[in-house]
């Protein structure tokens, strides 16, 4: 299946696409929101990682629906070296399916579902990881593409 390509403002200070990014191995991380014990844990896992990524020929996007400024500050603070997209209008939430009902203690809402995209360099998606739990996450998407790129 290959990727909806999608334009979004990107902390880098200009518009990400991912059809510009063909020829690399992508990973796009959807999650639910900036500066949270789950959210940072998975960032700051995916960026202690990033050079074993970078070896692989794979660049990292994480894409919520914060602002861009409150991803410079989530990136400032964390001192993470990779590239992350807002989606204020939930336009690529929507067309990833990421954006859907959600529970927590008994209430019932719309957010983001955390979800991985693992795409190869011609665009197409190799794996997708849903709901995903954020320990060891990083990790076992780099196993995979270590796996995938042999």
């Amino acid at each position: 299946m290959k990727a909806n390509n999608f334009t979004l403002p990107s902390t880098n200070k200009t518009n990400f696409s991912l059809k510009d990014t063909l020829g690399k191995y992508v990973v796009l991380y959807f999650y639910p929101k900036d500066d949270t014990p789950g959210c940072t844990i998975e960032t700051n896992d995916f960026n202690k990682l990033l050079s074993k990524f970078k070896k692989l020929d794979c660049e990292i996007y994480g894409i919520s629906k914060d602002s861009i400024k409150s991803h410079d500050k989530f990136r400032e603070k964390y001192k993470i070296k990779f590239d992350l997209l807002a989606d204020e209008e939930l336009k690529v939430l929507k067309k990833y399916k990421v954006w859907g009902k959600k529970k927590f203690m008994g209430r019932e809402f719309m957010g983001i579902n955390r979800t991985t995209f693992l795409i190869d360099k011609k665009g197409k998606i190799l794996k997708i990881w849903e709901n995903v739990k954020v320990k060891d996450h990083a990790k076992e998407v780099l196993e995979t593409l270590k796996n995938i790129s042999k």
